[in-house]
């Protein structure tokens, strides 16, 4: 009887046009779900990945304003460590960029050593004129000036806005604003000790000359940031104590547990001090991801949100299913009597159901595996087409952060949903299953 189950379960599938419907639906509800869970997950991954790559893997942040000097001395003992390949010292100074004629925008401007910025920061990838250099090629130098000419690298973004449609940037105008002169006002507060307790503002300006864009990818990133020699802005901000730092960017070497490494971190941060009285501040160690994480767990919420919406959409499955299979008892209500007369039993018969049902849940979810996969790997083709036919420009960067649609298939979800898609297409041949089941065959065949 098993056999005669098999076949008949072999038979609905292939003669009745139908069933495809139901396979369909859980198809496009199974490939709903993963391209969801794909596209979030990948949103939120390549969220934490910006931050870890251009902040490095762990970050020293000194508290309250305050800076430090002999960095270079503190980096170089970081390296040391077996954990960690690379460190560099950053200052970190909010400021305002006078980029044309009034054209103003606010930037986070960082003082950084090239080189070393490099080994920690993917910045041959980020440059759009310097990309092609080595590591000991890329210098703030300004093409075509000569002398005592600072230099800046800022962020596309702070520059020229994307194209609406398109999403890109004019490369051309870039280019013609190579060696274009800027300013960027910023400044320090100090302590004046007076009776109101208010700090003083001390404004500084400074001069520089387009060197290079900063396109890295990231909205975020590349609407704010611009990179800045460290000595120059030492010098601007705290002129009688060289060059110094409020943060250190560290990059681990693979492999590296990130909270054993920052252990390590605050064992060289404290032999560094120790012999410094002017380092004795409050510091913060941690990792990029932690430094965000309140961000990142606002995406995952939005992420559960959103499956539980389209999950609860999905269960409509199961009332398609249902009635599909119930029109199919109806219309074959004379096989059913006549395997019933031949001795197959009320639980057989409901099997049949139930494995057709288990089946179509089976094909809809492998169906809508291989539909989820080409939607999530073609999806910036998609999009571009989209906006091509229709003039819509549905991921904007200034929104989604990212110029690219994060389009990596997210396999932990494909077995969580698989397994809904088969559990409510069996648990929508339920009800016909049992109807089938009390079919009385005397009664089927004497009629029809």
């Amino acid at each position: 009887m098993k056999h005669i189950s098999l076949l008949l379960c072999l038979r609905y599938l292939q003669r009745r046009r139908i069933v495809i419907l139901s396979i369909a639906a859980v198809a496009m509800s199974c490939a709903l779900l993963i391209a969801t869970d794909s596209l979030f997950t990948g949103f939120i991954n390549a969220v934490e990945t910006s931050l870890g790559r251009y902040q490095g893997d762990l970050i020293v942040g000194f508290r309250g304003g305050a800076v430090v000097e002999d960095c270079d001395v503190f980096t170089a003992s970081l390296q040391e460590a077996d954990c960690i390949e690379a460190a560099d010292a950053v200052l970190e100074s909010q400021g305002l960029l006078l980029a044309g004629a009034a054209k103003v925008r606010p930037v986070q401007a960082w003082g950084v050593h090239l080189p070393r910025a490099k080994s920690v920061m993917p910045l041959d990838e980020c440059f759009l004129f310097q990309k092609d250099n080595s590591i000991d090629q890329m210098t703030f130098d300004v093409p075509g000036e000569e002398g005592d000419v600072i230099g800046g690298i800022v962020g596309a973004g702070v520059l020229a806005q994307p194209n609406e449609v398109t999403d890109e940037y004019d490369m051309v105008a870039f280019k013609n604003m190579l060696g274009q002169k800027m300013a960027l006002t910023t400044g320090t507060m100090t302590d004046t000790g007076n009776e109101a307790g208010t700090p003083d503002i001390s404004r500084k300006v400074i001069k520089f000359q387009l060197a290079d864009v900063l396109m890295t990818g990231v909205h975020d990133f590349d609407e704010m940031f611009m990179l800045v020699p460290i000595e120059e802005l030492s010098a601007r901000l705290h002129p009688d104590r060289g060059t110094v730092a409020n943060r250190v960017h560290i990059r681990l070497k693979p492999g590296t547990d990130e909270e054993k490494a920052a252990a390590i971190v605050r064992g060289i941060w404290r032999n560094f001090a120790a012999d410094r009285p002017e380092a004795f501040v409050s510091v913060w160690i941690g990792s990029a991801r932690q430094a965000n994480a309140h961000m990142v767990v606002e995406f995952e919420k939005q992420m559960k949100v959103l499956l539980i919406i389209f999950g609860l959409i999905s269960m409509g499955i199961i009332i398609l299913v249902f009635c599909i299979f119930y029109l199919i008892v109806m219309t074959r209500r004379k096989d059913i009597g006549i395997l019933k007369s031949c001795g197959l039993s009320n639980p057989s018969v409901a099997g049949i159901f139930v494995l057709f049902g288990t089946s179509v849940g089976l094909i809809g979810s492998l169906l809508g595996i291989g539909l989820g996969y080409v939607i999530i790997r073609n999806i910036n083709q998609i999009e571009r087409a989209v906006s091509v036919a229709f003039g819509i420009n549905l991921w904007q960067a200034s929104t989604y952060k990212f110029m690219q649609i994060p389009n990596t298939m997210h396999w932990d979800s494909v077995l969580w949903v698989t397994a809904c898609g088969i559990i409510a297409a069996a648990i929508g041949s339920l009800v016909p299953a049992i109807a089938a089941a009390r079919v009385k065959p005397v009664e089927t065949l004497q009629y029809e």
